[in-house]
């Protein structure tokens, strides 16, 4: 065991990775190299570990550029006092030194959405349904753009985004994982090289060459995924399809590239820096499109991703991030709470509560106590081959020792604030890394981070059973802790002898599962519009549904929307298969997108925190429910119609 330096501006992920180099970061380095090569890069001998890229945040005390000689700064984009950048993992300590850095942050790994997806056939959606307000005031937000950030490909040319002409209503897409194309333009705060922008005079090609080839537009300009029935179609659908709420905005899309081999955290290339980088991307495009027509574009954005990463209090890099891009007038973002909300299976076989348990909570009253954490490793003739991650965040003004006994194992010894231990091997193919620190530099708190390492060949997964935390109080004042387990969504890896390996959630027990809190960090900030899902046709919040509060107390979510059996258009399938099925806060959260979109069309001068006080003050609470905030439903069922009545008054009664 070793002692920490507290004045280190490196996060404990970076350091953990940089100081011991593992099969898995070779993994990245090959990976890493192939994105360079992407980018015209070429490595002279076959990449090593000092060849390994990372995505990092690094705040500065400025805003301004970082001076560190001889590092080599890639895809750097700039926010107010935060830059998202990639770089070698050698040259982290070098930056690290630069005289305006205060700290780094690692990007925290995206978890793809896993919204429930109906298998019957079903036909187009009722847009009756998506009717609201005065058509001739807001024009189905004509004069605005819907930025949507998603995974799975975009299938432009389906029928729910074309105008009567046949020509499309995207005006671009940033496929982030395309091979080879041109990155989008750059400007003095938005440097990237990686990508491919497909604008609407590409789209509107291929849709041409596509009648005369008698191909699929989307073949002759194909994305790095095109998944059918894709996740990011079915959601730019129900936010701006053509029956869908901004039925005549321009759309516009990022892809992220969550493919097959990114669902590994340990060797994913792809987390919220780039999350960051696309809420910038359609800032930018905002602005040019303004620019060239003379006037302000609106920009509503959506975000059907998230992550557990961080402490849910709005103090994370992109949590920041997401609240600085929010504060000009015009602009807005909504973030799916999360499909956590479960709890306990609702009939024999049901596995839906080990997504759900993944938040833990209490409080130690006095020094010299302490409680038990329990966390629970799949078993039952599988083994997880997936790294787990547990952090727990406490107050700044108490001290918790922490330990850890494997299943069937003995204590580890006590981690004491200020120390750690790294990648210790347990024998079974299980690696642990205890992290126990205080003063995190983005909030002040003192967090311990546990990580559950499988043996990188996949031939063995962490150990199974039952893991128990032991945090004990050396010094109490507040003595409350919250903990959070950044999970993976269930895929099976196949089979290794009588075994299945699988990439699986690891969860808390029933006994210590808190079945609150669990709303997704990314809906935590300050100024985004965190959306729960609610079943329309029973009037009531569906059950996977993410619960609030934040860490610190705030309401998130702060509405309900529907996302319970939402028929919107169904990506890549086919002439004739158009129309699928889902359920999730993904599909709830494009729903009050389009929503602010339309409030922006009427009133374009309104600012993201007016918008989330118009959305608060004029939901419905569901039935026998009073006007109070509730941790499942928010402020209750979101009411567009009197959203947009609101818009029109706002200026009035500021008597402009």
């Amino acid at each position: 065991m070793s002692t920490t330096n507290n004045r280190r501006k490196i996060h404990p992920k970076l350091r953990m990775i940089a100081r011991e180099p593992s099969p898995e970061i070779a993994v990245r380095a090959h990976r890493s190299a192939s994105l360079c090569m992407k980018a015209g890069t070429e490595f002279a001998q076959p990449p090593t570990v000092d060849d390994v890229l990372v995505n990092v945040f690094v705040h500065t005390t400025n805003g301004q550029d970082i001076r560190a000689e001889g590092a080599q700064i890639r895809n750097k984009v700039m926010r107010g006092q935060i830059q998202a950048m990639t770089l070698p993992l050698s040259q982290v300590a070098l930056l690290a030194e630069a005289g305006n850095v205060t700290h780094l942050e690692v990007g925290e790994p995206l978890s793809p959405p896993a919204p429930t997806v109906d298998p019957s056939k079903v036909g187009p959606p009722d847009r009756a349904r998506t009717d609201f307000g005065s058509a001739t005031r807001h024009r189905f937000g004509e004069d605005v753009l819907i930025g949507i950030i998603d995974v799975q490909g975009f299938d432009f040319a389906h029928p729910d985004f074309l105008t009567r002409d046949g020509s499309t209503r995207w005006v671009a897409i940033w496929d982030q994982g395309a091979a080879s194309g041109k990155p989008p333009e750059k400007t003095r705060d938005f440097d990237v090289d990686y990508g491919r922008e497909l604008t609407a005079k590409d789209i509107n090609n291929a849709l041409a060459a596509s009648k005369q080839l008698r191909v699929p537009a989307t073949a002759l300009e194909p994305q790095s995924q095109m998944v059918p029935g894709s996740h990011g179609t079915h959601v730019a659908s129900i936010a701006a399809g053509n029956s869908g709420i901004c039925r005549r905005a321009r759309i516009a899309g990022v892809l992220i590239s969550l493919p097959e081999e990114d669902v590994d955290r340990r060797k994913s290339f792809y987390d919220s820096t780039r999350i960051a980088h696309a809420v910038d991307y359609l800032v930018e495009l905002s602005k040019r499109l303004g620019a060239e027509e003379g006037r302000k574009i609106p920009l509503s954005i959506n975000i059907s991703l998230g992550t557990n990463g961080h402490a849910h209090d709005a103090s994370a890099a992109i949590s920041r991030w997401l609240d600085n891009a929010m504060n000009t007038p015009g602009r807005a973002i909504s973030v799916a709470a999360g499909n956590a909300g479960q709890e306990k299976a609702a009939f024999e076989g049901d596995l839906g509560y080990v997504m759900g348990r993944i938040h833990t909570s209490g409080r130690i009253s006095s020094r010299g106590l302490g409680t038990d954490i329990e966390w629970m490793v799949i078993g039952d003739g599988r083994s997880d081959v997936s790294e787990n991650e547990l952090e727990i965040w406490y107050s700044a003004q108490d001290r918790f020792k922490v330990q850890l006994r494997p299943p069937g194992g003995q204590w580890t010894e006590e981690v004491k604030p200020g120390e750690f231990i790294l990648k210790r091997g347990l024998g079974d193919g299980t690696s642990i890394s205890i992290y126990n620190e205080v003063y995190h530099p983005s909030n002040g708190a003192n967090y311990i981070s546990i990580y559950l390492t499988p043996s990188p060949d996949e031939l063995r997964g962490v150990a199974a059973g039952r893991w128990t935390v032991r945090l004990s109080a050396e010094e109490v004042r507040d003595g409350r802790y919250h903990g959070w387990i950044e999970r993976d969504d269930p895929r099976p890896v196949g089979r290794v002898g009588t075994r299945e390996t699988w990439r699986f959630p690891s969860f808390f027990s029933e006994r210590s599962n808190v079945d609150e809190s669990s709303v997704s960090s990314l809906a935590c900030g300050m100024r985004v519009l965190s959306v729960a899902n609610l079943d329309f046709s029973r009037e009531r919040i569906n059950v996977t549904s993410s619960q609030g509060p934040t860490r610190d107390g705030r309401f998130k979510p702060d509405v309900a929307a529907p996302g319970t059996d939402i028929v919107a258009a169904k990506g890549f399938a086919g002439p004739k298969d158009l129309w699928v099925s889902m359920s999730g806060t993904s599909m709830a959260s494009p729903y009050v997108c389009g929503v602010a979109g339309l409030m922006m069309a009427i009133e374009k001068g309104l600012t993201a925190a007016q918008i989330e006080g118009i959305i608060q003050a004029t939901a419905r609470p569901l039935p026998g429910a009073s006007y109070s905030w509730l941790n499942d439903a928010g402020f209750g069922r979101i009411d567009p119609e009197k959203c947009l009545l609101e818009a029109a008054t706002v200026n009035q009664r500021k008597g402009l």
